[in-house]
Order: structure tokens, then sequence, then C-alpha cells
């Protein structure tokens, strides 16, 4: 009765756990073993007889008959006098098999060793789910708001799984109540002990992308090709796509007829604003069209010999007066994304007739001593040199946040325009 209470789950956690009879045969002779060698000091000569669909069990321990009182080891030795106990017909050097009794290894052992079995299984399908979604890496999944804390959102899938959701993996205008259905892209899955941690994600660029091969037939079937992605999640993106196949409008199609097709990928994002762009290998034209919805008077490119901070040169780009505030974008988001998705530093230059410049040192009433100085240090020393830098450059060679750039530049503008 001892076995059949110990293993009576065998067929439970085969059913629940989905493992294969000849892994958890596996896991169970594992886990025998272990307690046989705890409670007789070796396991080589024990046979370990598992069913695990009826929850049978039996353990044989083999050993060698020799004359009394010239055993040296009783766990591979047994005296004449003992194995005639058994079968009154035994010789020496004949090997005896006997039944273990699970009671004889202990009330304690047989505890020891339910938990361990527990925990051996716990832990093969904690490595099965570790496999499971280090495939789905990349790829669009969906789970249920279990509960939320302060820093993060817990998940949970169809079959039970958790599924981190980051503070900063989530979109800002994000609100999310228990039960809601979450989409994001499994962004990292990671071994944490035995526990697999599953990062989802709703700000990777990847998760737009793979939003475009869900929505748009064409970008699914290959038709139409996503060539790049840059994104600031929740407020701006811009995405470059293209087609092989002539007849077809890359950027038409997925627009959709007055935004039809782009409609639930915007409403999925938190009304991200989305521009869709038409790749071209001409590098001219496709700064210029990266700064949409500005237009372009020209573009000059100067080519790095190795890249720097991540971009391969830097592009002088000309614009009518009224048209460079739609080129930078509110806060220089538009140009931020812009140098994101063709791969260079943007400078901005009005056309026309040269203004006067100024000095920073004008402003020092206004722009704190320290704040002029970390401009000075990249060698810009006036007001339009600063005002035509791109804010995401500026961040990456000085030591000023956006913020105070961003001030910096709407006190000099307002000089200009007055």
């Amino acid at each position: 009765m001892e076995n059949i209470a110990l293993i009576e789950s065998f067929s439970e956690f085969k059913d629940n756990k989905s493992i294969d009879r000849v892994t958890l045969m596996s896991i169970l002779e594992e886990v025998f073993r272990a307690a046989l060698k705890r409670r007789f000091g070796s396991d080589e000569n024990f046979d370990i007889i598992i069913n695990p669909d009826k929850g049978d069990l039996e353990i044989w321990r083999n050993r060698v008959v020799v004359a009394d009182g010239m055993s040296e080891d009783d766990n591979e030795e047994i005296e004449l006098s003992e194995a005639r106990k058994i079968e009154p017909d035994f010789e020496i050097g004949e090997d005896v098999s006997e039944e273990v009794k699970l009671i004889d290894l202990g009330r304690r052992a047989i505890l020891a060793l339910r938990q361990n079995l527990i925990s051996k299984i716990h832990e093969h399908d904690s490595t099965n789910v570790f496999k499971q979604f280090k495939d789905l890496e990349g790829e669009i999944y969906s789970a249920e708001v279990h509960h939320i804390r302060h820093n993060a959102v817990i998940l949970l899938d169809d079959e039970g799984n958790e599924i981190v959701l980051p503070k900063s993996e989530q979109i800002r205008s994000d609100f999310f109540r228990k039960g809601d259905a979450v989409r994001g892209v499994i962004k990292s899955v990671e071994l944490r002990g035995n526990k697999p941690a599953i990062i989802l994600s709703r700000t990777s660029p990847a998760f737009l992308v793979k939003l475009f091969e869900q929505e748009i037939p064409e970008v699914f079937d290959g038709l139409i090709t996503i060539e790049g992605v840059a994104r600031i999640p929740g407020d701006k993106a811009k995405i470059a796509v293209d087609s092989y196949d002539d007849r077809i409008d890359p950027v038409g199609a997925c627009v959709g007829v007055k935004g039809s097709r782009i409609h639930g990928i915007v409403r999925e994002l938190g009304n991200e604003n989305i521009d869709v762009i038409n790749y071209t290998k001409n590098e001219q034209l496709f700064v210029a069209r990266a700064l949409s919805p500005a237009k372009v008077t020209s573009v000059d490119i100067h080519m790095y010999e190795e890249e720097k901070n991540g971009k391969k040169g830097r592009v002088n780009v000309l614009l009518k007066p009224e048209e460079v505030s739609k080129a930078i974008g509110r806060a220089g988001v538009n140009i931020r994304l812009a140098s994101e998705l063709t791969g260079y530093e943007i400078d901005v230059q009005r056309e026309g007739i040269e203004e006067e410049d100024v000095e920073l040192t004008e402003f020092s009433d206004e722009i704190e001593a320290w704040v002029i100085a970390e401009f000075k240090k990249i060698g810009l020393d006036t007001a339009k040199s600063v005002l035509e830098k791109d804010v995401s450059m500026l961040v990456q060679r000085t030591d000023l946040e956006e913020e105070t750039i961003l001030d910096v530049q709407r006190i000099l503008r307002e000089e200009f325009e007055d």
C-alpha cells in the first residue's frame, strides 16, 4: 500500500504537465535511485521497475551470498543464514534478489522522496516552458491580466504560464484592469533559478512590425517588406515600406482607404501617430521622405569614415522657413525619428537670406552659464548653431537633458522670431 500511496499521482503528473512516458519514467527512476543511495550508500545493485500508467513500483536489491560472519558490505552481500530465510536452498556464491518496500526507507525518507519528485517534475515543466517561449522571442503573444503591481503587470496565458509586462515596456497611455487581454511581443526569456522569466513588450519596434504583419495581408504574404522602423512608443512612429511588385502602392496598401487598415494598429498602440514612408535606396530622397510632413528643398549628405554614435553620416537639410517647425516636430520628435530611421545625424537649415547670428553669451540673463559652457564644449558658440542641431544629437554630445535643450532652443527661437 505504501508504494501505491506514494506514486498514485504519477498519472496526474503525466496528464497535467504533458510529460511523455519515457521522460516521466526517467525522472521517477532518478528520484528513487537518489533515495536508495542516501539509505544504503549505493544504488548500483538495485533494479527499479516502474509502470507510471498503473502506479506500480517494484524495487529489487541484488546481493551475493557469503558465509556467515564474512559479509564486508551488507548492501552488496548477504550472509548464508539470512539468505536461507528467503529461500532455504540458497548456497554460497549465488545471487539473491530481495524486494525492498518503500516503508523500509523510513517515513521521513518517503516524504523527502515525494517532495523531490514534485520538484523534478516542476523543473522539467519549467525547462519545457523556457524552450517553448524562447522559440517565440520577437513574436506577438496575448495573455490576460492576472494582477497589477506598481512596476509591472503580471499576465497569465491559457496554459497558466506567467508573463511579465514591466512598466518600462508599457506604452505611456496603457491602462489595464484584471481580466483584460493584452498583446505585445515576447522580448526576452531567461531562466532565473529553475523558473522561466518571460518578458512582454509593447514599446519595442518589433511590436509595430508584427502588428503590420498581422493586420496587413500584403506584409504577411511578403508582397510588401518593412525596411526600417523608428518609434517613440505611444507618441509617434515612422515605418519605411517597399514592394518588389510595381503594381502595389506599399504606402496605400498599409494605410488603406481613409486609414481603414492602419486604424487598428494605431488604436492598439494608444493612438500612436504612424507615418508610413516609401523606402528608396536613394539616400537623399529617403531622408527627404523621412522628414515628412515637411517639404525639403535640398539634402546634402556627408558620410563618416566610421560610424559615430550609431550614425553613418551627417545630413544638411535646407527648408523654407515655414517648413522648419514641421521638420523638427513637437519637442524635436519628427527629426529624431527621421534620424533614427535613416541612420544619419540631420541638421536643419533655413532657406533664404541668412539672419544675423547672436553669441550665446548674449542670453546669459535667461540661460545659465554652465548650460552655455556645455554648448561651447562642442563648438556651439552662437544661437543659430544651437538651433540648427538635432535635439537627440545634443543630448548625446553634452551633459544636458532634453528638457533643458528644448528650453534653450525655445528662448533662442523667440529671439529670432521677434
